[in-house]
């Protein structure tokens, strides 16, 4: 069963670690982290939440845009899994917007960000998706 997970906070351990990659989705820990990430996600303010906010290193994240109190003018977005999510600039461009971390409470910054990007990643059900992004959704990945 699901549970909201404490989220980490900026100077521990798992944040500095590399994430590993997803083998087999339908493992049963790795579907526990899913409903996990899910879960927790849904009972914050953010936009998005990576398994090692919740404490598993694992290269999985939601990303779940909706109006809120710190992202009042953000795009409604059904919940997103990425699972071993890659990403490529598309371009040089770069703009500035402010940004905060679930993981760093009370801190925003002005954090440059491609324009636009690809990703490509595995969905829940264990197909390769490969889109490009651009505008506020690019904000949540790092390219």
């Amino acid at each position: 069963m699901s549970e909201v997970q404490e989220i980490v906070q900026l100077g521990a351990e798992v944040l500095r670690l590399r994430a590993q990659e997803v083998q087999d989705i339908n493992a049963p820990e790795m579907q526990a982290i899913i409903g996990d990430l899910f879960i927790s996600l849904a009972s914050t303010n953010g936009v998005g939440l990576a398994a090692p906010q919740i404490s598993a290193s694992w290269r999985m994240l939601i990303i779940a845009s909706r109006p809120s109190v710190r992202y009042p003018y953000a795009p409604e977005m059904e919940p997103t899994l990425m699972i071993n999510p890659s990403f490529e600039s598309l371009g040089d461009v770069r703009e500035k917007g402010w940004e905060g971390c679930l993981s760093i409470p009370g801190i925003r910054a002005k954090v440059p960000r491609y324009t636009r990007i690809k990703v490509t990643y595995i969905n829940a059900s264990g197909d390769v998706v490969t889109q490009e992004l651009g505008g506020v959704c690019r904000a949540c990945f790092s390219a």
